[in-house]
């Protein structure tokens, strides 16, 4: 995906990957953890390749880059942010403010990790902090993901603001499944963006998008069974906002 100067619209096609779904590209189970009614626990919004421990499989050596990923963090933050402030006001009550961005940590270092509530933000974690109304993100579990492709920071980030999004909203329009939910405003806030001109689908992101909704999975540690969903169901909610936009989250 590309951050643009809204000079270099495409708009592609959703529906490429509804069908994904529909052919079977995905197996399997991936989960995601479903925001607190309330108080400070955290939860992933995606989980990389894992390696045996559970834990994501480190970018290849020598082939990480860098720059790239930066300025790809930069412009999923900046993008997603400018969409939700674009059309706030024509979706919802109320003004919209923008979460704080705390951006990367290092997990395996617990000072480096934000405190949300009473605790912190553990390792190769990706969360939307209630308390603190920020977003924060693992640096180990971002550079992971992004070595397999730019549009893994793109849906994480998507997806985390869509929770700030749901902290934003009256309780009666925050589902149940909270973490389907904002999968739908992930969809919603990255295909709504291309449709804007702010973000450009580039070849490949799409398939990029169906393996991420692959590798997203209940083993992690702060897990625990059944709480999310199918990669399936995470990817048709993810469609279902991308095909119909924000008001299909919330039908």
């Amino acid at each position: 995906m590309r951050e643009t100067a809204r000079n270099h619209r495409r708009r592609t096609g959703v529906a490429v990957v509804g069908a994904l779904v529909l052919t079977g590209a995905l197996t399997g189970a991936c989960r995601s953890e479903p925001r607190p009614a309330a108080g400070g626990d955290t939860h992933p919004a995606a989980q990389s390749t894992r390696a045996g421990n559970g834990s994501p499989a480190p970018p290849p050596t020598g082939m990480f880059d860098e720059a790239g990923f930066q300025e790809d963090m930069r412009a999923a933050e900046t993008t997603i942010d400018d969409f939700w402030r674009r059309h706030w006001d024509g979706l919802f009550t109320g003004s919209y403010r923008s979460p704080r961005v705390a951006g990367l940590y290092d997990g395996r270092d617990p000072r480096s990790a934000p405190p949300c509530g009473d605790e912190r933000l553990k390792r190769d974690n990706a969360a939307y902090c209630p308390p603190g109304d920020y977003v924060a993100w693992d640096a180990h579990l971002m550079r992971s993901g992004y070595a397999r492709g730019d549009a893994w920071v793109y849906l994480v980030i998507a997806h985390e603001w869509g929770h700030a999004v749901q902290a934003r909203l009256r309780r009666g329009l925050v589902s149940p499944a909270a973490e389907l939910q904002a999968d739908c405003l992930a969809g919603a806030a990255l295909y709504g963006s291309s449709a804007d001109g702010t973000l450009e689908f580039e070849d490949g992101d799409e398939r990029e998008l169906v393996d991420a909704f692959q590798f997203i999975g209940d083993r992690a540690p702060w897990t625990k069974p059944g709480d999310h969903g199918s990669a399936a169901q995470r990817l048709r909610n993810f469609s279902r906002g991308g095909e119909n936009g924000v008001r299909a989250c919330f039908t």
